[in-house]
């Protein structure tokens, strides 16, 4: 026979009100009541919520406290099964379902849209055919290989961002507890030892760059050429910019001399400051004459949008120079600094918004050199309008750092 009765459980006050065979009723300070089972499994105590009073009732919880008692009697923790059985009903939910959350969680912190559809096409065009319908819980090796196995070889910087993608789903399911065990989708120790390192089957392919020692010759005859586009390109090389950064330069950025690339669309996500050369002052000059409404270098076909990120290449292309990409340029402007200047390899690497040193040495360095940068651009602006026939002299040291 109980000790409480559904008056006594609705009006006494905060404390711990013993049912027996281990059924409680914790009342706290706030009023707040709550069914509590006790028990020994393992020769250790430990206590399960069973519920608050106000959803489940006296009868109700002795009977839970009987299965749980039977449970106990069977050598089950009847923790451990209420969490099973959660996993079991959750689990039904299938790695695509778990994806597409995944996606809603994390995708909005991205910085990048670009980022966004490339991670949820690469899971759709790869995963999706294997795992898809799969409920979470019953992926395993097997499943993953079958995914990878195809496009390893043939693709291997794109499955190695696949599996990539699946270990993060996976994750996300475990402690969401959707599904329980190892990560089958992980590499170290797991599946390094049924595929090839992506090392050893591919090689880094490095954008095609332009020899520093011909950037006069090619700059001068970008200048022949007077479409945006091709003042876009000539800015993005002066800058040392990535093409996405010039594409969505907008007005507000430029102050002066200085352009400030706001945190969101710099890959280290934090602001950066880019000292304007001479050159790239007068071509914002230019630029304003088409008006200051939306981005500085704006679509011409679409108003108010940036264009289209290969707008670049077309110059290129059409220069007939389509060896050349667009990032290769940091390339050509960092190969210059060594070559031909006496600035420190940390000033250019700034000047290409590369983070330098470890976290430890960058926690202390607080400055961006930019002082020293200016002085670095001029001097590349310089380099970069020299008659195409010229040597180019080594920057004195004093200009450097």
């Amino acid at each position: 026979m109980g000790k409480l009765t559904d008056r006594k459980a609705q009006t006494v006050g905060p404390g711990m009100y013993g049912d027996g065979q281990g059924l409680w009723l914790h009342v706290r300070k706030e009023g707040t009541r709550a069914w509590v089972f006790r028990y020994m499994i393992a020769g250790q105590a430990r206590a399960m919520g069973l519920g608050p009073l106000h959803t489940i009732s006296l009868a109700e919880a002795r009977e839970m406290a009987v299965d749980c008692r039977k449970q106990v009697l069977r050598g089950l923790d009847p923790i451990d099964e209420r969490r099973r059985e959660r996993t079991a009903v959750l689990g039904q939910l299938t790695f695509k379902e778990c994806a597409e959350q995944y996606l809603d969680v994390h995708g909005a912190s991205w910085r990048s849209d670009k980022h966004r559809k490339n991670w949820a096409s690469t899971i759709k065009r790869f995963a999706y055919p294997y795992l898809g319908d799969l409920p979470v819980n019953a992926i395993g090796t097997n499943e993953v290989m079958r995914v990878l196995d195809p496009i390893w070889r043939e693709k291997t910087v794109t499955a190695k961002r696949v599996r990539q993608r699946i270990e993060r789903v996976l994750n996300w399911a475990k402690t969401r507890e959707y599904r329980e065990g190892d990560n089958p989708a992980r590499w170290r120790g797991h599946l390094d030892n049924l595929l090839a390192k992506p090392s050893e089957i591919t090689r880094v392919q490095h954008y095609s760059a332009l020899p520093f020692i011909e950037t006069p010759s090619f700059m001068a005859a970008l200048r022949e050429r007077t479409e945006v586009p091709a003042m876009a390109l000539e800015f993005t090389i002066l800058t040392a910019a990535r093409s996405g950064e010039v594409r969505g330069l907008k007005w507000d950025e430029i102050d002066g001399v200085t352009w400030t690339v706001p945190a969101g669309r710099m890959k280290a996500n934090k602001d950066h400051r880019v000292p304007l050369s001479r050159r790239a002052q007068t071509i914002i000059k230019e630029m304003r004459k088409h008006g200051e409404t939306g981005f500085v270098f704006g679509s011409q076909s679409k108003v108010g949008k940036p264009f289209n990120e290969l707008t670049l290449l077309r110059v290129l292309n059409n220069m007939g120079r389509s060896d050349l990409t667009v990032h290769g340029f940091r390339s050509t402007f960092r190969d210059w600094v060594s070559e031909r200047t006496a600035f420190s390899s940390d000033v250019a690497e700034k000047a290409l918004a590369h983070k330098v040193g470890d976290e430890t040495r960058r926690s202390y360095e607080r400055g961006d050199l930019f002082d020293k940068r200016r002085k670095l651009m001029d001097a590349w602006a310089t380099y970069c309008e020299s008659p195409p026939d010229a040597k180019a002299d080594v920057v004195p040291i004093r200009q450097g750092a």
